[in-house]
């Protein structure tokens, strides 16, 4: 059972991670858009001045909401991962047991070599 949930965890996941890179290099080339242009509009005056700044700040409009998509599909699956770790825990109590004894053993050799 677990076995399908990571394969499908495991494919999701790497979507997602080049989803989340792909969206930070988005946001950040909207946010130096943004600053080129606000900087470009702080030396201008008048009409011109006014569409620069709108620009720019449409621009930042547009990376905060794309970096609060990201952070709902963050959130969505963390939650879906913590579900996954729940179940696996429910239906397999020992080895979980197990596997956290071992690692602690092993923590507790490492440390107590030093």
């Amino acid at each position: 059972m677990l076995d399908t949930q990571t394969r499908t965890s495991g494919g999701n996941s790497s979507a997602l991670n080049g989803n989340l890179s792909a969206v930070q290099t988005d946001v950040k080339t909207l946010v130096k858009d943004a600053q080129t242009l606000l900087q470009a509009a702080a030396a201008l005056t008048g009409e011109k001045a006014e569409e620069m700044r709108g620009r720019g700040m449409h621009l930042l409009d547009v990376a905060l909401d794309k970096a609060s998509q990201v952070q709902g599909q963050a959130i969505v699956k963390g939650k879906e991962l913590a579900h996954t770790a729940d179940v696996y825990v429910k239906d397999n109590p020992w080895r979980t047991i197990a596997a956290a004894a071992g690692v602690g053993l092993l923590v507790g050799v490492i440390l107590g070599r030093k």
